[in-house]
């Protein structure tokens, strides 16, 4: 990919949603709901406090995060479904 977020925006790659309930039926596509977990691809630098001092940011490339159901604006880079998100949105880091 090559994209770099500015700032204190990162970029999620969705995590894939279950194909199936727990008892078997098959979800169709139409029926299935966002996931809201996913997994960061680029971040940026990081923000600027009040005195112009580089914040950088608390996640790094490859965390598996959960974000809001609202979160992020979708983009297609290089065929890839992705979102782009400030660090504001995401709600924490999976399994750290």
């Amino acid at each position: 990919m090559k994209f770099r977020p500015l700032h204190d925006r990162v970029v999620v790659r969705r995590l894939e949603s279950d194909e199936k309930t727990k008892g078997g039926i098959i979800i169709p596509d139409s029926a299935k709901e966002k996931p809201q977990e996913g997994e960061i691809a680029a971040v940026g630098s990081g923000s600027r406090d009040e005195h112009g001092k580089l914040v950088p940011l608390d996640v790094k490339k490859g965390d598996k995060i959960l974000f809001g159901k609202w979160s992020g604006t979708e983009v297609k880079i290089d065929g890839v479904d992705l979102l782009i998100m400030k660090e504001s949105d995401i709600m924490g880091v999976i399994g750290k």
